[in-house]
């Protein structure tokens, strides 16, 4: 179950990394307005979300992916939270409890990351 799960989180964070590329304007959006350059940080958190992905897939470098993607997620615990509580027109496709629900999800893909990567 954890070598799937490994395999699992790296699809997720390669895939979600390549999104940012593809759709910037999708995570610009999300990005609060007090932090500056939000394509750019689009773009570099799209960099760390594939170097993860990649990274828990090589022997040597796993452990330090994994820690490094925990470390990405606790950084954007304040997107969700920025998402969940100015809830403005930028965020009226999606229903409140949804945006809530993101700060939990967080914390279950930290756990997961933890028991299939550096418990593995």
């Amino acid at each position: 179950m954890q070598a799937f799960s490994l395999y699992a989180i790296a699809a997720m964070f390669i895939a979600a990394g390549v999104a940012h590329f593809i759709k910037p304007s999708i995570f610009t959006r999300i990005v609060p307005s007090y932090l500056p350059a939000p394509r750019l940080l689009v773009y570099a958190s799209g960099v760390f979300e594939i170097a993860g992905g990649v990274g828990v897939l090589i022997p040597s470098t796993k452990i330090y992916a994994g820690w490094g993607l925990i470390a990405m997620l606790v950084v954007f615990l304040p997107v969700h939270t920025y998402m969940a509580r100015d809830p403005d027109s930028r965020f009226s496709d999606l229903p409140g409890w949804m945006l809530w629900l993101r700060i939990p999800v967080q914390f279950v893909i930290m756990a997961w990351v933890y028991w299939a990567v550096l418990m593995g």
